[in-house]
């Protein structure tokens, strides 16, 4: 494993159907459990500059909460307005409980 890759979080921290907001090495993130997948966004709305982690989770759908914006929670891609630009998305490895993400 090269260095790029960093501990987030334990599983326990993030059940299935939540959302969960970090900070690792000052990029702040937000995990978010989908039928036991793990996926990692970059955790600021691009549409207001809202974190997103106070978001509501549907299925793969991030919704937040501050103007509705939506957000595909696998690629990052906006789904909804207001927004239309997409938010960064990071690669994620569940190894032993833990959920590290690959920055760059």
């Amino acid at each position: 494993m090269d260095d790029t890759w960093v501990r987030a979080a334990t599983v326990a921290d993030v059940p299935p159907g939540t959302l969960h907001g970090v900070t690792v090495e000052r990029t702040t993130v937000v995990l978010a459990n989908v039928d036991g997948d793990v996926y990692a966004l970059r955790d600021r709305c691009s549409h207001a500059d809202f974190p997103l982690h106070d978001g509501v989770l549907q299925g793969e759908t991030l919704e937040c909460v501050h103007h509705g914006a939506k957000f595909d929670v696998c690629s990052g891609k906006a789904t909804g307005f207001p927004a239309i630009r997409p938010v960064k998305s990071y690669e994620v490895d569940v190894r032993d409980g833990d959920i590290f993400i690959q920055l760059d």
